[in-house]
Formats: C-alpha cells, structure tokens, sequence
C-alpha cells in the first residue's frame, strides 16, 4: 500500500503498487479502481459522496465516481506524489517535477506553482483557507499564501517524506532521519531557547549538495568572506554563500529574527535529481546550470537555467523577455553565461547559427557586421549576391553554402589536437 484516505462514515481509500485503488468500509474491500498503468502514489475522497481522487506514477490522476473513471487529468512530467482537497469543486497535486497545480474537478487546470527545486512529495491544506504546504528532496518545507511562496525553511535531512497541517494550524512534518518535526505561529507552542539552538545547530553541521538544492552552479574562488553577512537580507528565505577557512557555508535570512541562519555547509559539485546525471532541476526541467542573478540589491532575484547545448545568446533574450528586464542588459547576460560555462559549450556557431534560408551568420551584438567567413549566397541560385560598386559577372564562391540546406563547413570537427577545460562535468562527459 502507497497511499491511505479516509471518508465518510468510515470509508477508506487506499493505493497500491499493484496499480489499483480499493475502497475499504469496516475492514471489507468494498470496490477495487482499476485504470492506472503504474503505481498509485496519491489518493484523496472528496466532500462529495461518491468522488474520489488517485494520482499515480503514470503521470496521470484520476476523478472516480461509484467506482467508475469519470476523467482524467494530464499535465504533471513525472510521478504525482501528493493530492490535497481545497473545496468540492478544487484540488492540488503535486509530482516529482518539481511542480504544484490547481484543478478543477471539470478537467481544467488553474494554476502551476512552482518554487521548490526537486521533487515534492507531499502537500497538505490549512483549515479555511487555499494555503498551503509542501516538503520534498530539496530539504525544505515550503509555505505557500495567496498563490506565492512565502517561506521556506530547511530540515537537516535530505528527503522531508511528508507534511499535514493540523487543525490549530500547526504544520508536522516527517524526514529522512526519522524525526517527526512540528511548526507553529503560535507564541504560546513554540519550543524552548534549548531546543530551537539545538535545531540550528544540527542544521548547520548539514551536509548541502549544490545540485539538489537551489544554490546554483559555485565557484568557491569568487565567494566573499564572513563580512557579507553584515548586509540584512531582502526577502524571507534568500539563500547566501561566503567561504570561511576554505569552506563553503549556505546562510538563510529570516525576516521574522532579522538574521542569517547558516542552513548547511556546501559539499560536492554532482548528484541531481538523479545520481549519476549532474543535472540540476528548475521547474521540473533538468539543467547543466541554474544561475541566480541579482539585478539589484534591493530588487529579487532571477533563475536563470541554461544548458552546454544551448545558444546563450538566445537564452539571455529569453530570460530578459520572461522577466520583463530591459533588452538593454542582453550582452551582460550572455556574456555573464559565456563567461561562467568556459570549457562547457558544444555549439558550432558558424554551423548553428547561419540564417535558414541565406546560410550567412546571424549578427551577434559587438561583433563586425562583415565578420562572416562564408559569403551570402543567393538561396535559389548558388550565385554571389550582388553588391553595389562590385563587377556584375561575380562567380559563387568555391566551397560556399548549398542554396537549399544551407550547409557551411564544418571547420571544428574532427578534432585532431587536445582540448583543455577550464571547468568539467566528469559524469557527464563520460556519460556522452
């Protein structure tokens, strides 16, 4: 058994392995819910007599009525985890995407929430309201108000399995080390100087590897001391890394303490979503990097995800257009990216970049509009374009593009002396 709900009048909902649900009422299986192609993960029974809810490992989740499928809901990337009622006719669910998404029971999808940074396991309700919390693989639980992330705070485990939030409002929450933790609001319940210390003290003696987390790509060369610390932080939950006695700390601002909590020393360059891919996930996508960008100091901060085999060019625009930055900042990003994954671009601009239908080379900003080493060819003919003040029976040139596939020589490949690299991926490149 995956998952357990219970109902009404003593009703039970459970989900297997063995892809069906079953619906229990005084220790008797009363119905068994077939329809899942893998294992049933998530289950929940509506306000509604009747209506049931399954999410599964096949990506998919389920509305169930007297036993029968009614509809199925698409739109999660991976394994749906967890499923929390907000009213009879809405409900949240949350994957190993890294995603979290509203639904109504009609079929449609009203929101996509996304903030943790691996998978998220479970999700629970607060009494009268539409916030939330999740927990997941990235060490945090995460509270949600009005649609946003309003705070996040780290466990010293790596994997916090589950959350429920009880009827006074507190939150519990249960982690890989086999510790059930419990927040609250309130004054009156909150625990004693000794045991908040102790708590922060085995959360600083954390182990954080920077791939499972949302602390980016780090080059411990260029981390400032023990003095940035000094600085208050912008926002709850900003992340700051400094290098103390050759160690790299991760800090947490708190707004409510007004100070930095150190969350965990940061250990290891690899990991991921999964061990052996050295990837880092960001909205439920896997990244060779996922750099954090300060526009300013008293403004928030910007993900920026980006693969190896990615234009950067093309990714700094898109970035600026996500974010309504100014287009003015396009070289800085590009150049910021460029200069952070030196050793790690695989792409061949004058193959990748050439115009589809001339062959000649985009224009990239900085660079001399004559730069191009191939000349534009005419994209019917093959012949050379005509240029003002130049003879009129110009031939085409030798080894020019092919009018119709705009192929250009490839002049990198094979290559036939050493490369070195700044920086690498090992298990990566030895995973090619």
């Amino acid at each position: 058994v995956c998952s357990l709900s219970s109902g009404k009048f003593g009703t039970l909902l459970s989900g297997s392995w063995d892809t069906t649900a079953k619906v229990w009422l005084n220790d008797r299986c009363m119905m068994t819910l077939q329809g899942h192609t893998a294992a049933i993960w998530a289950v929940k029974i509506l306000p509604e007599q009747g209506l049931m809810l399954t999410g599964s490992a096949d990506k998919t989740i389920k509305l169930w009525k007297a036993g029968r499928c009614e509809r199925t809901f698409t739109g999660h990337e991976d394994c749906v985890r967890g499923l929390a009622i907000l009213s009879e006719m809405e409900f949240l669910s949350c994957a190993n995407d890294a995603s979290v998404r509203r639904w109504q029971i009609s079929g449609e999808c009203l929101q996509v929430y996304y903030g943790h940074t691996n998978y998220i396991y479970s999700i629970s309700v607060f009494p009268q309201c539409k916030d939330f919390v999740t927990t997941g693989e990235d060490r945090s639980l995460r509270i949600w108000k009005r649609g946003e992330c309003a705070q996040t705070i780290r466990l010293p485990a790596q994997s916090i399995w589950c959350c429920c939030v009880l009827d006074n409002g507190d939150i519990v929450v249960g982690a890989s080390d086999g510790i059930i933790r419990v927040f609250t609001e309130s004054l009156e319940r909150t625990a004693s100087a000794e045991e908040i210390q102790a708590f922060e003290n085995e959360l600083s003696q954390a182990s954080i590897d920077p791939k499972t987390g949302d602390l980016g790509d780090i080059n411990a060369d260029d981390l400032p001391g023990r003095e940035h610390l000094k600085d208050p932080g912008t926002r709850d939950g900003q992340t700051r890394l400094i290098k103390d006695n050759g160690k790299v700390e991760a800090y947490q601002w708190s707004v409510s303490e007004g100070r930095w909590i150190k969350i965990g020393d940061v250990v290891g360059s690899s990991g991921a979503t999964q061990q052996t891919s050295g990837k880092v996930l960001f909205e439920g996508k896997e990244y060779d990097y996922v750099f954090t960008i300060d526009v300013n100091e008293s403004g928030p901060s910007y993900k920026l995800p980006y693969n190896i085999t990615d234009d950067p060019w093309l990714t700094a625009y898109n970035f600026l257009q996500k974010n309504d930055l100014n287009p003015m900042f396009l070289d800085q990003v590009a150049n910021f990216i460029m200069d952070n994954t030196k050793g790690q671009t695989l792409l061949n601009t004058s193959a990748q970049f050439s115009d589809p239908f001339t062959g000649a080379g985009r224009y990239v900003p900085g660079s001399s509009s004559g730069s191009s080493t191939v000349p534009a060819t005419d994209p019917f003919t093959g012949a050379g374009r005509y240029v003002p003040g130049s003879a009129s029976n110009a031939v085409a040139p030798v080894g020019g593009v092919d009018p119709y596939t705009a192929k250009v020589e490839n002049i990198y490949f094979p290559k036939k002396d050493a490369v070195t690299f700044d920086q690498a991926n090992p298990t990566q490149i030895l995973g090619q």
